[in-house]
């Protein structure tokens, strides 16, 4: 089986913005508490992502590409809002963060994950990574999607 562990910060400052960004569009099929299926268009590459429960920071994440033509398609289908965000990938001491600039209605809120091969693996933080929400699911992408950030 595949499985993530990732762990969400908030981010503050701006030190971040100098890496190259990324355009990201996904949506829903399902945000059932049981699995999500998510549809994702990342620059030039689409992807077909379902992901079971979470249990802490860990859960099963199968993930496929498929053709952006079809991941077009399919977002029309998708619940809405879109979420909508900027991934800039940032190397810090040996693991990659994603930082998650997200737009339209969650536009203010920007979000660190590192993926890491078990939860209670070391790591030290980027200067610009503030508090963990790893365990608050409002900072879920699929939360995001039905309750936006800026309805809060």
């Amino acid at each position: 089986m595949a499985i993530e562990i990732e762990r969400k910060f908030l981010v503050h400052g701006d030190a971040w913005r100098d890496a190259p960004a990324v355009y990201y569009s996904q949506g829903y099929l399902s945000r059932a508490k049981e699995r999500t299926v998510r549809v994702r268009i990342a620059g030039e590459a689409a992807f077909l992502t379902i992901k079971g429960i979470s249990t802490g920071a860990t859960r099963a994440e199968f993930e496929y590409p498929i053709p952006v033509w079809d991941a077009r398609e399919l977002l029309a289908m998708c619940e809405q809002p879109l979420i909508e965000k900027y991934r800039r990938k940032i190397p810090y001491e040996g693991f990659i963060w994603e930082v998650d600039e997200f737009l339209g209605e969650n536009t203010g809120l920007v979000i660190a994950e590192i993926e890491l091969t078990a939860e209670d693996a070391v790591f030290n933080k980027p200067v610009w990574v503030g508090v963990e929400v790893t365990s608050d699911t409002r900072y879920y992408n699929s939360s995001l999607a039905a309750h936006p950030f800026s309805r809060w």
